[in-house]
């Protein structure tokens, strides 16, 4: 019988222990810049949403500032968030951790000034809905002087763009893609421009 109570006590501790294991969170809270719309913060969660385990996110679309929790265990890095920022199609500022451990880890990110040297690529959410959509992109997009690769998924609607930015910016390849008729992340197209688009073009807009 002693043993029994013994061992049934065991069991339970490591139960116990087991589960404030798994519960252990690290904190982190990301400043990031570009979020202008309900739809780029969906856009940011979905990205971070590949991160299996991730919980209590959290963006201000205001102040660009993301956080979430996410399991010690799996020791997820400040690069990886960077990373993963930037795939969503958006910049990083700063970045920080608190480790479950009560350790912090903290970083400021470089951004890319307007005006620099050598070949940038950037990933941005650029509004359309079919083959028409991802043409008429490119098109507009190769436009710009300075742009060496672009292409664009109709499905995630980002578009991922290599351009020498001695030459050009993110923002002058945007303003050309707004012109085409298909809003992006920091300009939208004019409302005559857009109703002129074909009806399978008339992708869903959001009101900023």
């Amino acid at each position: 019988m002693k043993k029994t109570i013994v061992i049934t006590l065991v069991i339970g501790m490591m139960t116990v222990f087991g589960a404030n294991a798994q519960k252990a969170m690290d904190k982190f809270m990301v400043q990031v810049d570009g979020l202008g719309c309900p739809f780029c913060a969906y856009g940011l969660e979905k990205k971070f949403k590949e991160f299996k385990g991730i919980k209590n996110v959290k963006i201000d679309i205001e102040t660009g500032d993301f956080s979430f929790a996410y399991p010690a265990e799996k020791e997820l890095t400040l690069v990886a968030v960077q990373e993963q920022v930037e795939k969503a199609g958006y910049t990083p500022i700063t970045a920080k951790i608190e480790r479950a451990d009560g350790t912090i880890e903290e970083s400021e990110a470089q951004l890319v000034s307007e005006k620099t040297e050598g070949t940038v690529t950037k990933n941005l959410m650029v509004a359309g809905n079919c083959g028409m959509c991802e043409a008429r992109i490119l098109k507009a997009g190769k436009s710009v002087s300075g742009v060496s690769e672009i292409s664009w998924d109709k499905d995630t609607k980002m578009m991922k763009v290599s351009f020498d930015a001695a030459q050009t910016t993110l923002s002058e390849i945007e303003m050309a893609i707004a012109k085409a008729g298909h809003d992006t992340k920091n300009h939208k197209a004019d409302t005559g421009t857009y109703d002129q688009l074909p009806g399978c073009c008339h992708y869903d807009r959001i009101s900023r």
